[in-house]
């Protein structure tokens, strides 16, 4: 009749209906867990990077503790000392952190040296200890580069060591008693070792 056929449209119609529902169902789903999934790796990132971020934290923290009183400049830590020391137990303190006292390899260094120590004498890493008049810094070169006073080095009362003068060097007893600067790579962390008593001077 066609009652059952508007019926049997009707049905057809919702049958389609629903299965565009379905269909469309299915596409939010899987565009839901789309979703999910993606911020499930958001969030699995987020903590990655606020790890690394507390991890960082920690590191330099550790590092602006362990070198309180260090002065960065080109890659390299400094500390100028506040005390004066023999050149020897200058060395000792320097090297007791994992450092030594500084090399000074070009005139900005020597520049630089003057600018932190405020133009005040200080032991650098310089003797002569071994053969007089041959020069080494305290890694072992050999110095090729110096910003001797014009009188010096003189070589007087066994005058070993090296020290800032202003404004250039001089040669000085090892066991007089100077401020000092101590260097080291930025990357070294300090710590408390035991002082080697090689190229040491009493």
């Amino acid at each position: 009749t066609e009652e059952s056929g508007e019926l049997l449209i009707n049905i057809t119609k919702l049958a389609q209906e629903k299965d565009q529902l379905l269909i469309r169902n299915t596409e939010l789903t899987e565009k839901t867990d789309q979703l999910l999934n993606k911020i499930v790796n958001l969030t699995e990132a987020r903590d990655q990077q606020v790890s690394k971020s507390m991890q960082l934290t920690k590191e330099r923290d550790g590092l602006l503790s362990s070198n309180y009183g260090w002065i960065y400049y080109q890659s390299n830590l400094y500390f100028v000392s506040s005390e004066k020391k023999s050149w020897t137990e200058s060395r000792r303190y320097c090297m007791e952190r994992g450092a030594d006292l500084i090399i000074i390899n070009n005139r900005e260094e020597q520049d630089f040296v003057q600018k932190i120590s405020a133009n005040a004498n200080v032991w650098i890493g310089l003797t002569d200890i071994d053969v007089e008049g041959r020069w080494k810094w305290v890694d072992g070169s050999t110095l090729t580069t110096g910003f001797w006073d014009p009188r010096e080095p003189n070589g007087h009362r066994g005058e070993n060591c090296a020290l800032t003068y202003l404004p250039e060097w001089a040669d000085y007893p090892c066991s007089d008693l100077f401020l000092w600067i101590c260097e080291k790579s930025s990357c070294t962390k300090i710590h408390m070792g035991t002082f080697s008593p090689k190229n040491s001077i009493i």
